[in-house]
Formats: C-alpha cells, sequence, structure tokens
C-alpha cells in the first residue's frame, strides 16, 4: 500500500502575543491561512518496522531528528504498532521560512500513517498527539483559515479567506524562532494586531479591510535586525500590493495582490533585485475543499 499527500505551507495573517505560561510557551492568538505552495510526502509499508526516510535535499535531515520520524515513533509507542514504513519527501517549502514547513510534514505524517497502519483516529485526536510535538502541527492536520489561541493549538475554523494573489519571498538568511521570542520578551509589544477585526473582514470578503488590519508582533523584532524584510515589503507594495507583511518569525515576507498582473510585477520586481532566492506566486487556499 503506497500514499501521497501534499503538506500545504501557512502564512500568518495575524500574529499577536497575548502572555507566557510557565512551561515557557507564549500564548497567542493568530489567524493562519494555507497557501498553494506544498511539499509532496510519500508512504509505503515496511513490515520491519523501521522507518526509514529519505529526501530530496541533502539539507533535509532524515534520522530520527526529524519530525515526520518523530509522528511515526509516537504513533507506534503510543498504539502498538509493529510496522514500520517507508517514508520519501520532496521538499518545496522553504526551510526555516516561518511557513511551518516542518510543521506540516509533521501533519501529513499523523494523516497518512492513520490511514496507512489502520489506526482510526479522528482528527480532534491526531491533534491531542501532535500538540505534544510542535503547537503548529494541529493547524497543519486541521487547514484552511482558521483562528489559533492558547499556544497554536486551540483551532477556530472561520470563513475562507477573500480571493487574491499572493507572492511569497524567503530571502537567503534563516531567523531563530527562539530568538525572536527571546527579543521579544525583553520589551513592551507596543502595538497589538487586531485579530477579531481581521477575521470580521475575512468573514465579510473585504480584502483590503483585511490588509489594513493584518500584524505581526514579531515582525518589528526580526526586520530591526535584518534590513532585507523592508526592502521586500517595499518592492511589493511599489508593485501595487493591498499589503505586504511578514510570517511568522520570518524572514519570509508576502505581499497581497488583487490583480494577478500586479502580482506578477511584485514577483519580478525581487527577482530582479536578487533579494530572495526563492520567490512564489501563489494563492490561499483550503485543502480539505480540494
Amino acid at each position: 500500500m503506497k500514499i501521497e499527500r501534499l503538506a500545504y505551507a501557512k502564512i500568518n495573517l495575524g500574529l499577536d502575543v497575548t502572555g507566557r505560561r510557565a512551561d515557557g510557551y507564549h500564548i497567542v492568538r493568530m489567524i493562519m491561512q494555507n497557501v498553494d505552495i506544498y511539499d509532496t510526502l510519500s508512504f509505503e509499508d515496511n513490515d520491519t518496522g523501521e522507518i526509514i526516510l529519505t529526501a530530496n535535499s541533502e539539507k533535509i535531515p532524515t534520522d530520527e531528528s526529524n519530525l515526520i520520524c518523530k509522528v511515526a515513533r509516537q504513533l507506534q509507542a503510543e498504539y502498538g504498532v509493529n510496522k514500520g514504513a517507508k517514508i520519501h519527501l520532496e521538499k518545496r517549502i522553504p526551510v526555516a521560512a516561518g511557513m511551518a514547513g516542518g510543521s506540516t510534514d509533521g501533519a501529513a505524517a499523523y494523516l497518512a500513517l492513520n490511514e496507512l497502519w489502520g489506526l482510526g483516529l479522528d482528527k480532534n485526536r491526531l491533534c491531542e498527539l501532535a500538540v505534544k510535538l510542535g503547537a503548529d502541527i494541529p493547524y497543519c492536520i486541521i487547514g484552511g483559515t482558521a483562528l489559533a489561541e492558547g499556544i497554536g493549538e486551540e483551532l477556530t475554523i472561520i470563513s475562507d479567506m477573500p480571493e487574491c494573489n499572493i507572492v511569497v519571498a524567503k530571502p537567503d538568511i534563516d531567523v531563530s524562532t527562539g530568538w525572536v521570542y527571546k527579543e521579544l520578551d525583553s520589551k513592551e509589544i507596543e502595538n497589538h494586531p487586531d485579530i477579531d477585526g481581521i477575521r470580521k473582514a475575512i468573514e465579510s470578503n473585504d480584502l483590503k479591510k483585511m490588509c489594513d488590519l493584518i500584524g505581526n508582533v514579531l515582525e518589528p523584532v526580526t526586520a530591526s535586525k535584518y534590513e532585507v524584510i523592508g526592502k521586500l515589503e517595499a518592492l511589493l507594495t511599489q508593485a501595487g500590493a493591498v499589503g505586504a507583511f511578514m510570517t511568522g518569525s520570518g524572514p519570509t515576507v508576502f505581499g497581497i495582490f488583487d490583480d494577478k498582473g500586479k502580482a506578477q510585477k511584485g514577483y519580478d520586481a525581487i527577482c530582479n533585485n536578487a533579494l530572495a532566492p526563492q520567490v512564489f506566486i501563489t494563492k490561499a487556499i483550503n485543502p480539505n475543499k480540494i
């Protein structure tokens, strides 16, 4: 038996940090959105019980440190699974980009291994298991457009994002999420985004209002160290983006366009200025409706 799954990247349409738990986890309110940039994972039974992971890039660890392997080991231990799996990852989502590339691969592993090994678990149970390995994984299991609260695991599905074109650009730098949150903790957050307002704009299908309200409390931290983030946002805005923002802890920037021609102009501007080696023209997607 062979199963193939697409693991979609995410962007943040809003990211606020409202506190910190005693265990160190930050309390957040975020609007999460899948985009049509994805990794492809294939899964096959392996009767030896081994988990064998291969990837199309040498930059991807294929040992037990990979989240995909951790998911498989967790399910084996939790449900007494004697079977193993041969797993291959075709990586397209930028790495260390603030796009949940690792988390979405982990989510794909939960969904595929649940089917491959006949565990019969529903998504709620998979999310309960997933949060033990990463706060973004439950969202990646559920997908679509969602309000994420708590440490990111409390999910409320909302209306699909208004239709638009999105340019995504990952500059040639990697940002430590731990460093970003540590810097955030050392300062007073001056501007909290209106997460409820963003949600209302999405539910009203008002793209401009949504873009007017989008904010990310982590952006001032990352952008103050890496000026390329501001440069990318400026190029996208000059090309006609309704708004341009950083996703997650960065450094990836995305521009939202109401016209495909303007989106192409933004894409070309980034490529011509050589500010980011990985650039995509994409769109919002709800994997549950494909």
